[in-house]
């Protein structure tokens, strides 16, 4: 019975780049799982999930489509297993399909969900829309052509209704000025200010930040995958634009650019408890908060996109991929709190979310519960 979902694994990889290449779709989940059978090392695995997560640089276009199984009688196994059966090619040109398995979709399951995957909960500030965060599986297209990206979101959505999923919701993006400059992706906000400054430079402090090991108490399917944080962020930039860019600047803490209040290069980390009453970076400035110890950053990867829905509804969705959502996402967004920045930022919906590790090890999990 294995080897037959196995073999459906052709069919689903075909339509939504998992574990084969196509003539449209790249692959991201291919090859053993994180045991690693065929003797290739842990900084071999770590190197590949580094890649799945964007580590050299994000793609410019992303399409999020977020579903729910429209039978909630039937066990996870049977959903899986009904999407692989139904699916049909998707994609083209350099378009990436990539999941994120949200804790619903383990409801009435006998596979061990990952230990701290749970539904996001509301922070200080957040005005969570249901109709417009969580859910079962969320669907990640992304590629460097909008028409591509915007052709395989409607492809998946067509394939999910075949195979018995409904959409939830969903949310189109795209990186202006995307670039690589030191090894980090960067790209400008509708705020105007470059972000991405904070990453790691190479694959394996990605790996090191963002993917679950061995001993964390996980199943050991998840091994080798990352927990991925989104939250759908509206910008006030009609507000916003108001302020001078000098006040603009001590809101975030850094220059449009990424220079440092203090005249610390770009590229260096600055000494923030030289400045311990904030007279140049202000105490409750955005990455003053954020990463209050420079020099060891929160352990998480952003790979946040802009949107824009007309009608002013402008903003990010932001994303971040950690190994542990305690220390990584929700350690940050509570030093948030207070922070400057908070009337100019709504947070309306999002989610958290599993990205499974390269391999099938997670497929067959969820197949035989």
């Amino acid at each position: 019975m294995v080897e037959m979902r196995r073999r459906s694994l052709v069919v689903l990889g075909s339509a939504i780049g998992l574990g084969v290449v196509g003539a449209g779709v790249v692959a991201v989940f291919g090859g053993r799982g994180p045991a690693e059978a065929d003797g290739r090392s842990r900084a071999g695995a770590d190197t590949r999930m580094a890649r799945v997560l964007g580590a050299k640089q994000p793609e410019r276009f992303v399409g999020i489509v977020v579903l729910d199984r429209r039978l909630r009688g039937r066990g996870v196994g049977g959903s899986v297993e009904a999407l692989v059966e139904e699916s049909r090619a998707v994609g083209g040109g350099d378009t990436v399909v990539r999941f994120g398995l949200g804790a619903s979709l383990f409801e009435g399951a006998e596979v061990q969900s990952p230990r701290q995957l749970k539904v996001m909960p509301s922070f200080a500030g957040d005005l969570l829309d249901p109709a417009q965060s969580h859910g079962d599986l969320l669907v990640r297209v992304a590629g460097e052509d909008a028409g591509q990206v915007r052709k395989a979101v409607a492809r998946v959505k067509a394939v999910a209704n075949q195979a018995g999923w409904t959409v939830r919701w969903g949310i189109d993006g795209f990186r202006a000025e995307n670039r690589v400059e030191g090894g980090r992706g960067l790209a400008r906000n509708p705020f105007h200010f470059t972000e991405g400054f904070g990453n790691p430079e190479t694959e394996q402090e990605v790996a090191d930040r963002a993917v679950v090991r061995e001993g964390q108490g996980e199943p050991d399917w998840a091994v080798g995958g990352s927990y991925h944080v989104v939250r759908v962020i509206r910008f006030a930039t009609e507000l916003w634009d108001k302020d001078s860019v000098p006040e603009q600047e001590r809101i975030m803490g850094r220059r449009r650019d990424g220079k440092w209040l203090d005249g610390t290069p770009t590229a260096e980390q600055p000494n923030f408890a030289a400045d311990p009453k904030g007279r140049r970076t202000p105490l409750d400035s955005h990455v003053r908060l954020a990463a209050p110890d420079r020099r060891n950053p929160p352990p998480l990867v952003r790979r946040s996109y802009s949107y824009d829905r007309g009608y002013g509804d402008t903003g990010i969705v932001f994303s971040c991929f950690q190994r542990d959502l305690a220390k990584g996402f929700e350690a940050v967004q509570k030093r948030l709190a207070g922070e400057a920045l908070a009337k100019y930022v709504l947070t309306t919906g999002g989610g958290y979310f599993f990205v499974p590790p390269p391999g099938d090890a997670w497929v067959d999990a969820l197949a035989l519960a």
